[in-house]
């Protein structure tokens, strides 16, 4: 689940703070950013047991309406969604249920918050097509929580709020993690029952060794990255650059010299996106041209050992 994408974020918040906390100790700051990236792989694990949770407060409501009506002689409520197939599958994830053991966690702790997004959700238009539709299989039943996910959790100011106060980690990361907890909700299979695979903590070992060498070589060779940004920027106001934006440039450098299988374009790329996100809005623009500067210096001084597009 951890890709690269988030390892990108998290270095470039990791070496933000650590230059600014003035520490100086590598070793900490490394620990922290894995750390870091532990607690993303928390909460997506988190946002799939609230499936879980909203489920679990279905069926108290179901349990009250179910006595009522057995008391007045009415017509019992439906079980539909209260036992929707998806979500009984998710209960009985065999990795997910070891993950929320191991971590000590239960959305049972926060009654308020479910009862709030269970009367959300049983207003909203989703939830009222889905009890009234005449498809009832397990694609109908997975379909309407990816639906609900993407309208009622994705964006939810009170979710987004709770979660902060468990975690400082969690608001920057739930926009990325919301992404992975959708692609697992499409991708779950009825066969598979209670061993359906979740995402790994990592896409691979690789990509864990990626976090620690990018971080380790942007701290450990600052000064001389700094160096070529200030070789590469005669025609550039370099005095003016955000502080921000030297931490993005830096790492950037730090991508494009110590991973040979990462093409340039894919580093700049990656690194603009990140200035729209963390720095000033003329910034994207500005670090584009910079790095390009950069990588085409450090081609033709034979630091950099890439093939780069010649300029049009």
């Amino acid at each position: 689940m951890i890709n690269r994408e988030l390892i990108r974020i998290k270095v470039v918040q990791l070496t933000y703070a650590y230059y600014q906390n003035g520490s100086k100790n590598i070793d900490a700051a490394e620990k922290e950013l894995i750390f870091s990236l532990s607690k993303a792989y928390d909460l997506y694990n988190y946002l799939l047991a609230l499936i879980v949770g909203i489920t679990h407060e279905s069926r108290r409501h179901l349990e009250v309406a179910q006595s009522r009506a057995q008391r007045e002689g009415t017509e019992m409520p439906s079980q539909r969604f209260a036992y929707n197939r998806f979500a009984m599958q998710l209960e009985e994830n065999r990795m997910l249920n070891d993950f929320m053991e191991a971590q000590k966690k239960n959305w049972n702790d926060e009654p308020e918050f479910l009862k709030k997004i269970y009367t959300q959700i049983t207003e909203s238009q989703i939830y009222k097509d889905y009890m009234a539709a005449p498809e009832d299989d397990y694609n109908a039943d997975r379909e309407v929580w990816r639906k609900l996910y993407r309208t009622l959790i994705q964006d939810n100011s009170d979710l987004d709020a709770l979660l902060e106060e468990q975690s400082l980690y969690w608001n920057d990361d739930k926009e990325t993690v919301d992404t992975f907890v959708l692609k697992t909700i499409k991708r779950f299979d009825e066969k598979n029952k209670a061993n359906q695979e979740l995402l790994p903590e990592y896409d691979s070992e690789e990509d864990r060794d990626y976090a620690r060498k990018l971080f380790r070589a942007t701290i450990m060779n600052g000064n001389e990255y700094q160096h070529y940004m200030s070789e590469a920027s005669r025609n550039w106001d370099f005095s003016r650059l955000a502080y921000m934006d030297i931490v993005i440039m830096q790492i950037a450098i730090a991508e494009m010299l110590t991973f040979p299988s990462i093409p340039i374009s894919v580093t700049i790329n990656e690194y603009v996106e990140l200035a729209k996100l963390y720095s000033t809005p003329r910034s994207a623009g500005y670090i584009n041209g910079m790095l390009d500067a950069i990588a085409r210096h450090l081609i033709e001084t034979g630091r950099l050992l890439k093939h780069m597009e010649e300029r049009k």
